[in-house]
């Protein structure tokens, strides 16, 4: 894989992984999906969440050299985090197409 593609890789499970610990929070949640979600569904979006972030950084690495790596990957996360507070403060429903179904069981 190029550069191009593993950065785009780290772009992507950032905003994903971002995405899944907004909604590990009950009062995002709620914002998302019309029911309340069990703990252990919290609990498994908050460690995919955690996950991707892993994966995020080191497809980062895999990119670029550390210091670089580290620097884009920052900048990554501040600007998945900002995505992810936009779209939940302005269309929130946007986030059940990031939900796999082995998380929202009752949703």
């Amino acid at each position: 894989m190029t550069e191009a593609m593993w950065l785009i890789a780290a772009m992507m499970t950032a905003l994903l992984s971002m995405g899944w610990l907004a909604l590990s929070y009950e009062s995002h949640w709620q914002q998302v999906f019309p029911k309340s979600a069990s703990k252990p569904e919290l609990k498994r979006l908050k460690a995919a969440g955690w996950a991707g972030l892993l994966v995020s950084a080191v497809c980062s690495l895999v990119a670029d050299h550390p210091s670089m790596a580290v620097l884009v990957w920052v900048m990554l996360l501040a600007l998945a985090s900002m995505t992810i507070a936009m779209i939940l403060s302005r269309r929130p429903t946007l986030l059940r197409m990031i939900c796999p179904p082995f998380f929202v069981a009752n949703a």
